[in-house]
């Protein structure tokens, strides 16, 4: 692979760790929105719940602003809501934080269900982001835009378990909502995989395909067999939830940041007719 500009493929060096940071804490953060707004948590644990999902998605949006060269510059995205999906997710971010800390101050649930329906919308505004670079294969796939949205539930919804499973077995209605968001990211990975096969380059298709079967294998198969494992085993099932949530997660994030730092090879130039020196 070349390390400069040419007709093969190479790597992106725009967005690295910073970048990868904003979609991993930015979308578990919003899917925690989520789970604790369906759970009908109340009282101080919706207000920890919906703390740590800002604070997560604040995080994210903090690492992607000391990626820029020149931080003031980050100003510029509230200027572009007809044509940026970077401005969209920026006015989402905002009214997550006004919603969220409105149902933090008054420990309500109808405004923690408005928080993680503005939730959603950012998750979704991140999968559009990276839909919208076209010049890499690997992130241009439409299919990606649901594979980030639906990682993002399973990512929120396996921290929300893992917590809960550190005071007290979670509620079967947790963890059912756990299991369905686990089904749907595997389906949109899926959907994804055929997708790329079509136009990633070689080097990204391998690094995407191994960093898929993790997500595939530790992300899914298995919290889902440790979550049947703790219903038929109660004595365990603290533990084996408090596990397959935290594999759900950390698979999701690995995959990401794959996505993001590895995986993005421009697609090269297409140069069908070379020139010949001395010929015409």
């Amino acid at each position: 692979m070349s390390n400069g500009f040419g007709p093969n493929p190479w790597h992106q060096t725009n967005w690295d760790f910073r970048a990868a940071f904003n979609f991993m804490f930015g979308s578990a953060g919003a899917g925690l929105l989520v789970a604790a707004a369906l759970s009908g948590a109340s009282g101080n644990a919706l207000r920890a719940e919906m703390l740590l999902g800002m604070g997560l998605i604040g995080a994210g949006l903090i690492s992607v602003w000391f990626e820029i060269g020149r931080p003031l510059r980050a100003m510029n995205v509230g200027f572009n809501p007809f044509t940026s999906w970077m401005t969209r997710e920026s006015f989402a971010a905002g009214l997550v934080f006004v919603l969220g800390l409105a149902a933090v101050w008054f420990a309500s649930q109808p405004l923690a269900l408005a928080a993680a329906l503005a939730a959603l919308v950012f998750a979704y505004c991140q999968g559009r982001i990276l839909q919208a670079a076209k010049g890499i294969p690997a992130w241009r796939v439409p299919a990606l835009i649901w594979l980030v949205f639906t990682t993002a539930l399973a990512e929120g919804a396996g921290l929300f378990v893992a917590l809960v499973a550190l005071f007290h077995t979670p509620a079967r209605g947790a963890l059912g909502y756990f299991s369905l968001a686990l089904v749907a990211r595997a389906l949109a990975w899926s959907m994804y995989r055929g997708g790329a096969a079509k136009i990633v380059v070689r080097a990204a298709s391998a690094l995407l395909e191994r960093s898929g079967k993790i997500l595939i294998q530790f992300g899914t198969i298995a919290p889902l067999a440790l979550l049947l494992a703790g219903w038929f085993a109660p004595d365990v099932a603290r533990i084996a939830v408090l596990l397959a949530g935290v594999a759900a997660l950390a698979t999701g994030w690995q995959f990401k940041f794959t996505l993001i730092t590895r995986a993005a090879y421009n697609q090269g130039f297409s140069l069908p007719h070379l020139p010949v020196r001395g010929t015409r």
